[in-house]
This record gives C-alpha cells, structure tokens and sequence, in this order.
C-alpha cells in the first residue's frame, strides 16, 4: 500500500486510472470502515481510502481537537486487510492551502433538519470536502455507510446535480454482535455507557416491527422510544419516521401505502452524542 500525503504525489500514483473506488474517512478505522474498503475492492480497481479529519465540519463546540487521530495504527490495519492501493493521509495546509472560500451549501430542505438542526453548518463542511476530495481521487466509484444515512442522501444529490462521474454505493451498517453501530466516537463511552449503548438502536428496531405490524401513529412511536430512552440517561436530540426519497414527514396515507421510511435518531449518552438509523 502506498501512503501519500499530497494532492501530487496521489495523483501521480493515479494517472491513467479510469475504474478507481474510493472509500473517505477521519481515521481511527474499526471493521466498519474496512467493510467499506472491501465492498470497494469489489467495485473498483485500484482502491483508494483518505484519512483526514475535516475541520469544516466540526461546530465551535464540538471535538475536533479531541477527535482521536491514529494514523500509524490505521496505515498497520489496511495493511493487513490489504484491500487499499493509495491512503491520501493530507494535513490542513494541503487541504486547505488557503481559506476555503467557496463551499457547497446543500439545499435548506435536506441540509438544515434533522442532524443539521443540530450541527448547523455540518453538512457545508461535509459537502465541501467531499467535493474536493472527489475531484483530487476522481474515482469511478465512492462507497459510504448508512450509518451517515442523511450524509448519504446529500453527497448522492450533490454528485447527481453537479454531474460528477462518479456512482455513490451505500454499504449496510456494520454493528457490534449486540447492535451498537460501530463509530469512532464509541470509543468515548464509558464501560457502563457501552453496556447501555445497543438501547438506542433496540428502540429502532422496536418501531420498525410495530410499523410492519400495522401501527402507524408514527408520532406516538417516535415518543415511545423517546420515554424509553430519557430514564435510562439518554438526551434525545431527534428521533424521527420519514420518506426515505427526501427524508421529509410522511403523510398519513403514505404510512400504510408502502411508502419506504426510515427511521433516524441522535441522542446523547454522557458526553457522547451518538446516531443511527433503520431503514423500515
């Protein structure tokens, strides 16, 4: 595997390539991430993963400083995983040679609910970097988790209207064997809080067998998990049924008409904020 940390030297590594795939990560890489790497290998020849922590993205209270950076621990794992021609590992200066003036701005509609209620400004930096990412790679292929399933739906529509030449492949949740989705952040939970973990997406599985058993008072689900959640330690910042086509409220006929949902939650436990999300 050859590591780069210039926009130069990676795409000196690529010229003449035409069937790349490429996987973008912050790093601190679990089994999640690899799954993305090895669907790309399945996609694409060669295969391309970046390691960079995005500081566009992080909100002036949240926790870039502390967002665990483990560069040599990562290069050994895609090593022996040996899926990965070309890690991209560059620092802020060549990022972001000079201020980031111009960013991509995803439409107020799918960019400003749910996790970006939250974040404001969280999916400009995503977008951003995606896009420069993409046009230093150029792959034919990039592979991202549902886990980011929001994420997913914006870098899907911006390489759609800006017409990149690039298919976006969305790979499955990888979870923990009791169900926690696997993040980086997890890293951060206390043995308690891990033990407590896995509730949040119980709560989701449990909505989307009551929606398959008929029930489609979708506000009083959404506010049953809420109560199950709030006891137990948990700070909901949304948990929510919608359209999986533009993440909006379904209407009441659509419940029962076989109307794809998705079901989306982020709530703190401590001082970790996690999400997830389940597809009904």
């Amino acid at each position: 595997m050859k590591v780069v940390h210039t926009i130069q030297e990676l795409r000196d590594h690529l010229r003449g390539q035409n069937r790349a795939s490429f996987v973008p990560t912050m790093g601190n890489l679990h089994e999640g991430h690899l799954a993305l790497m090895k669907t790309a290998r399945q996609h694409g020849d060669p295969v391309v993963a970046s390691i960079f922590v995005n500081r566009l993205q992080f909100g002036p209270n949240e926790d870039f400083d502390r967002y665990p950076r483990t560069l040599q621990q990562d290069i050994e794992k895609l090593e022996r995983a040996r899926d990965v021609y070309v890690l991209f590992a560059p620092d802020e200066r060549e990022m972001y040679p000079e201020p980031q003036k111009f960013r991509v701005q995803p439409p107020d509609d799918l960019g400003d609910i749910l996790e970006g209620e939250f974040r404001p400004g969280f999916f400009g930096g995503v977008s951003t970097v995606v896009l420069k990412l993409l046009s230093c790679v150029q792959p034919r292929v990039a592979v991202f988790g549902k886990k980011d399933y929001q994420q997913l739906m914006i870098v899907r529509q911006m390489c759609r209207q800006f017409q990149l030449p690039v298919d976006i492949v969305a790979h499955e949740t990888v979870r923990d064997v009791d169900g926690l989705a696997l993040s980086s952040r997890n890293r951060y939970l206390s043995p308690e809080e891990r033990a407590e973990a896995p509730t949040l997406y119980a709560c989701l599985t449990d909505i989307k067998q009551r929606v398959a058993a008929g029930e489609h008072d979708l506000k009083a689900l959404e506010q049953a998990a809420i109560d199950r959640l709030t006891p137990r330690g948990w700070q909901v910042d949304y948990l929510s049924v919608r359209r999986q086509r533009d993440l909006l409220r379904p209407e009441p006929a659509e419940v029962g008409a076989g109307e794809p949902l998705v079901v989306l939650a982020a709530a703190k436990l401590g001082a970790t904020r996690l999400i997830d999300n389940l597809e009904l």
